[in-house]
This record gives structure tokens, sequence and C-alpha cells, in this order.
């Protein structure tokens, strides 16, 4: 008997990296139109951003129902191993609802953890639970660390355009307007499961300083924990900037610091241009 893990798209987690790590991958549905694909499976990053750009309507995601999770969940009980589930948060989706519905045939067999998250705060509990399953603990040893330790996740993103944030009903066109003549970079991040204003500054180089400077007010990156930069687009050179222009966050402490792409759960509202930070606090 072993222990599995699950999670949904909203991760960024592609079909061919969960086969890789051994994951299985919920994917959501995202429709442009008429046009409809399985995130990560059939819609790169990469492609989404293309369509992002093409398309004047925001495209629609849709939630994981519980028939799903239930038909999987089924695979990984029948074969004898116990189950970790990791969602978007619950107040970004139904996802989790849908998956705690469907777990309710599986008591004491299949955990469902509300991740309170999306994108690489989803990934870092991942990662986070992928090191408690090689440590040898019980699903429900993991299932309690993982609730216990996702309070601790930041995830901070500087937007580069406010349009997305103004086409999905967010922000107001005449505050999306003046942030686009004033220059004003936006600085996002989830609080408490939702995605909210935590900062503003007048450009890019200020942007990038505040970012930095709100990492530091959290008393700075746990570095024995997973912990990762991001970039939405098709186009990571403003990352590297930030990247060197922050080095006094990594230098000395570590000689890697993980990218990823932001996909099209949270792409669809920051649009390409965003970088982010994300991390477990001290």
């Amino acid at each position: 008997m072993g222990i599995k893990l699950m999670i949904d798209s909203a991760s960024d987690i592609s079909k061919q990296e969960a086969d890789k790590l051994g994951i299985i991958l919920m994917p959501m549905e995202i429709r442009f139109g008429d046009e409809e694909y399985l995130d990560g499976v059939n819609l790169t990053p990469y492609q989404f951003y293309d369509k992002l750009i093409e398309n004047t309507e925001l495209p629609k995601t849709s939630q994981i129902n519980p028939f799903r999770f239930q038909e999987e969940f089924e695979k990984v009980i029948n074969a004898g191993d116990d189950l970790i589930v990791i969602t978007i948060s619950s107040k970004l989706s139904g996802t989790y609802r849908s998956a705690m519905e469907a777990a309710k045939e599986y008591k004491g067999k299949v955990f469902v953890i509300d991740s309170l998250n999306a994108c690489i705060g989803e990934r870092l509990l991942c990662q986070y639970a992928m090191q408690l399953i090689e440590q040898g603990l019980s699903a429900e040893q993991i299932a309690a660390k993982l609730d216990e330790k996702k309070s601790k996740i930041n995830v901070m993103a500087m937007l580069n355009t406010l349009k997305y944030l103004k086409k999905g009903g967010r922000i107001s066109a005449v505050t999306a307007f003046a942030g686009e003549v004033f220059s004003i970079k936006p600085v996002i991040g989830v609080i408490n499961g939702e995605v909210k204003l935590i900062g503003k500054a007048m450009g890019s180089k200020k942007g990038n300083n505040l970012l930095s400077s709100l990492v530091e007010k959290k008393g700075g990156i746990d570095f024995s924990m997973p912990y990762g930069v991001v970039w939405s687009g098709a186009d990571d050179t403003l990352l590297k900037k930030y990247v060197i222009d922050s080095a006094h966050l990594w230098e000395g402490k570590t000689d890697n610091v993980p990218a990823y792409i932001i996909g099209s759960t949270i792409g669809t509202h920051v649009g390409p241009g965003a970088i982010g930070v994300a991390f477990f606090e001290k």
C-alpha cells in the first residue's frame, strides 16, 4: 500500500510534468468561445497566452465536477493506495467542494486539502507533500502537516497591465485607464485564499523594489522549504531582471532560484508581463 498525490491544473503543473513526478493531474476545462481545451494537457501556457492576446473576450474555466474526481479516486483506492488531493482555493473555485463531495465514500483513504492558493502557491504545497511522502509519513499525518503549513505560503506578483483585470470586471475602466497613463504597477497577493491588491508603485523599477520589500517584511524566505519565482506570457526577460535586482534575497542562501510560467487559471486575470515570487515564510 502506498500514497498517491493528486492535484488540479490550477497549480500550473502540466500533464507531462505530473507524469514525470508520479502525480495524478486533474485538468480544468478552458473555453475560448466554442473551442474547449484541457488545461496543461492540450493547451500549454504559451498557447494560452497567444489565444488570450488574440481574443477580445476572456476565456472561461470550468471547475472539476464530483463525478470526475470519483472516477479517479476509485482507481487509486482499488489499487490499494491512499490518496492526498490538493486543490485550488475554495474561494476561487468550486473544485475543492467537488473533491470533498466525491471523497465522502472514501473516509480514511482520501484526504482533500484546500490549498487556499493557486498557481505557484498550490505547486509549493504539492512539492512539500512530496517531501513528506518521501519521509514515510502516513496519509493522515501528511494531510495534517499540509493544513498546518499552508498558511505560511506567500505568493506576491507585480502586474504589467491592468487590462485583464478590467476585462474580468475586477476593477473599473477608469482605474485601469489611470493605471496605464501613470504607469502604475499593482502588486497582488493571495490573502486567505483570495487574490487582493497589496501595493502599487510608479513604474517597473519601483515595483521590483516593492516586491522585494514585501518579501522582507514577511521575514524572508524559508529556504528549507519549496520556493520559486514566476512569470506570465511568452517572454521571461522581466523575471530574469527581477532575480538579478533582488540578489540580496538569494545570495549566500541558494544557488538555484526555480522559475515557473503562470498558466491559464491566474494568467486569465493578470495577463502577460507579470512577475512574482512565492515562498514559505520563516
